[in-house]
């Protein structure tokens, strides 16, 4: 199943798909990806234009990666095309600081999984608002998969990914010619690591690593999940997403 132009329809249907797609990884991670010891929950992050998370909890406070069921984690480095690392190494910021800890009923939360959508980059305040959440995930040692399926505009020339990892390393990454969108993995260890995939509209999604330890990461089946979450969708929306036809959003 291809990406598909959501910049084609109002936000309200990407909204509509957004929500199926979590609650699609969530299972899949659920469902064998991750090791025994982890499981995935859907959760709401309060306030305007700040969308779903999918956040990755441990079941015990040890971080051992020992455990039954779930896939073997992963150790070896992701293959994607861009990966770059931080010129120092992170300094531990209070536990306070940890923006998402407020939603765990007793488990620390380990990992993150955000889709954005578009009023994640309606406006500058909109973008500096999720650039400055992500950041601080990853300063608060939680790791991060950013999953975004819309183009670049004035406010994020080349995508989310060089403004949230512009703290860690300045580094001059550019999105390749054609390849608009990006999916982003940040390892939070104490030496931050990015893993950027580029992709387009009418490309196949790749797996992308989420990192559950500074040294172990599975590997999210985005394609299986996104297919899923598209046959949801309301035929009617489908047609006109597909026919390339419907009221855009920029």
């Amino acid at each position: 199943m291809p990406v598909h132009d959501w910049t084609k329809v109002e936000d309200g249907v990407f909204h509509d798909f957004h929500l199926e797609w979590i609650s699609r990884i969530k299972h899949v991670l659920n469902d064998g990806v991750l090791p025994g010891e982890y499981y995935a929950m859907a959760e709401q992050d309060a306030g305007p234009g700040i969308p779903d998370v999918l956040a990755l909890q441990k079941k015990s406070t040890s971080m051992g990666s020992s455990g039954s069921g779930g896939t073997a984690l992963a150790t070896v480095a992701p293959k994607v095309r861009f990966r770059d690392r931080a010129e120092h190494e992170r300094k531990p910021k209070p536990l306070s600081r940890r923006i998402a800890v407020r939603h765990v009923t007793g488990d620390r939360v380990v990992a993150m999984i955000e889709i954005v959508s578009p009023g994640n980059k309606s406006s500058r305040k909109a973008v500096r608002k999720f650039v400055d959440k992500a950041t601080a995930f990853i300063d608060s040692e939680i790791h991060l998969l950013i999953l975004d399926l819309f183009p670049p505009t004035n406010r994020d020339p080349q995508g989310l990914h060089p403004l949230i990892w512009s703290p860690f390393h300045k580094s001059s990454f550019k999105l390749p010619r054609g390849k608009p969108l990006t999916l982003a993995a940040y390892n939070a260890g104490s030496l931050p690591e990015s893993f950027v995939e580029p992709v387009a509209v009418g490309d196949r999604l790749p797996k992308m690593p989420l990192f559950l330890t500074e040294d172990e990461y599975v590997n999210v089946p985005l394609e299986a999940s996104y297919q899923s979450a598209w046959n949801a969708v309301p035929k009617r929306w489908r047609e006109v997403v597909e026919a390339g036809s419907g009221k855009g959003t920029r």
